[in-house]
């Protein structure tokens, strides 16, 4: 599954979530966490779900998996 850039950073904002506090709760650096927001990096399924989870969201809410 490839991250959608835009759902990421548009619930962590929702939430004021630094990429610090996400980068602490996910243990994913900050710096790859940035390049994943502006499209330029991806994640693991297993990171995904970490981040999905620390937003408080399903993996498919921050994917491109389109929901059935």
């Amino acid at each position: 599954m490839r991250p959608h850039p835009s759902a990421i950073r548009f619930r962590r904002g929702a939430l004021r979530m630094s990429l610090a506090t996400l980068s602490k709760l996910t243990g994913i650096n900050k710096g790859h966490l940035s390049r994943v927001e502006r499209g330029l990096a991806g994640l693991g399924d297993d990171n995904i779900s970490k981040v999905a989870e620390a937003l408080g969201v399903t993996p498919d809410d921050i994917t491109h998996k389109e929901k059935p």
